[in-house]
């Protein structure tokens, strides 16, 4: 078939019939099916579940060096976790403190304090007139929500193949004061799945701030997601170039395993500078006594090291795959060459990202949804939910079964197919 935009009103009426036939099927099949946000599935929850055996009443609950973690101690985490999640984030032990199972709440922490006290003794945010973050798009929507909460005064920038653009970057970040922030997914980005070239994150260490307290927020969700054993992305370490820049402090990592072992009860950690390290540590001696160290040491007894680590998401990897194909194959088959819609095959990560014709997106979800297939909403990939475009959308793959991601697929290509028809005839009248 020819490319939408090449055909005749005619041609594209007559389509539009068949299509909205396709439609009326769809219809009657009553599907629900769930991709609004990136959750593993059953099978990936399922092969974690023996780490609920590697400790009960009966276990030694005290760590290499003593600590009984049934008691207080160890703010910045059990020593054995920190070799763990410094293993898994590619630093030293000494740049990482774990926390509790949430990454996100690590770096909300992070604005707050920084709004409330400052950057390392640096000025309240909130007694400044205007704070502003980069945020590179389409992006993660927490991220965003989190900045606006704040009042933080959020600014695009496209992201490419390499990262964001790095001249829009360097422009603000070196003659702005007021942009104290930018939020990066430099691995398997959410949602586009691309990862950072080495160009970019060299460009990112030697960035000059006009802010002493501007900070890089480098959310290394999927640094060890990979779908395939043979074909993985690598991206240099943010924090050893930073140093060699002489940024040592510009850098604040985050991880966790929250899709590695379980969401609700994984561990997460952030890593960098031990100025940064030390800082952090006495604001959160305030804030908390200590993390849960027991389900720390149960995530350490579980996986040993970071070769078991990665052998566990190996089996991730093998029950991820077929899920993603099902929905690339079928972009690939069904929309290849009809020049309405754009999307990234990705390596690793949790997402597909999809770009409609513009002006499409929101009714392209709305149609997906009154199908019975319910996706991220449209929008949400930007800052304040406003997509300029109204073109991106958020493929999430993970939750769904094989099968039903087949039946998820079929739907969004039809929506895609007949959203773009109408676009078309509507500026053909």
């Amino acid at each position: 078939m020819k490319a939408y935009r090449e055909m005749t009103k005619e041609e594209l009426l007559s389509l539009k019939e068949e299509l909205e036939k396709q439609y009326k099927e769809e219809e009657a099949k009553g599907l629900k099916l769930n991709m609004a946000r990136g959750k593993p599935g059953l099978s990936q929850l399922e092969i974690a579940m023996p780490m609920l055996d590697v400790m009960n009443s009966g276990s030694d609950m005290h760590t290499l060096l003593g600590t009984d973690t049934r008691n207080y101690g160890d703010l910045d985490g059990i020593g054995e976790c920190r070799r763990l999640m410094a293993d898994m984030m590619e630093v030293e032990k000494d740049n990482v403190i774990v926390g509790g199972n949430s990454s996100l709440n690590l770096m909300y922490d992070m604005i707050a304090r920084s709004f409330c006290f400052g950057v390392k003794g640096g000025t309240p945010w909130h007694k400044l007139d205007k704070v502003k973050f980069l945020c590179p798009v389409p992006g993660y929507d927490r991220h965003f929500k989190i900045t606006e909460q704040f009042g933080i005064e959020m600014i695009n920038i496209p992201l490419s193949e390499t990262g964001p653009d790095m001249d829009m970057v360097e422009e603000y970040v070196n003659n702005d004061p007021a942009v104290k922030g930018i939020w990066c997914v430099p691995k398997y980005s959410n949602p586009t799945g691309i990862s950072y070239s080495d160009e970019t994150v060299r460009r990112f260490a030697n960035l000059k701030p006009a802010a002493d307290d501007f900070r890089i927020y480098w959310d290394n969700a999927y640094c060890v997601h990979h779908l395939y054993d043979d074909d993985q992305d690598e991206i240099l370490n943010i924090l050893d170039e930073c140093k060699k820049a002489g940024n040592p402090d510009m850098v604040f990592i985050f991880a966790s395993t929250s899709k590695i072992s379980f969401p609700g009860s994984g561990v997460s950690a952030v890593a960098s500078s031990i100025d940064n390290v030390q800082w952090i540590l006495k604001m959160m001696g305030v804030q908390t006594i200590g993390h849960d160290k027991i389900n720390q040491l149960r995530h350490v007894r579980f996986f040993k090291d970071i070769d078991g680590l990665k052998a566990h998401m190996k089996k991730h990897g093998e029950l991820l795959r077929p899920k993603f194909a099902a929905v690339t194959d079928t972009l690939e088959k069904e929309l290849t060459g009809l020049n309405i819609g754009s999307w990234v095959k990705p390596k690793g990560g949790y997402f597909i990202s999809f770009d409609a014709m513009d002006g499409c997106a929101k009714e392209i979800v709305a149609r997906c949804k009154a199908l019975g297939v319910t996706l991220t909403g449209a929008g949400a990939t930007y800052p304040y939910g406003k997509d300029p475009r109204d073109s991106n959308i958020r493929i999430a793959p993970t939750f769904p079964s094989t099968e039903e991601m087949k039946d998820a697929a079929r739907v969004f290509v039809l929506c895609v197919k007949l959203v773009s028809v109408e676009k078309l005839l509507e500026k053909n009248i």
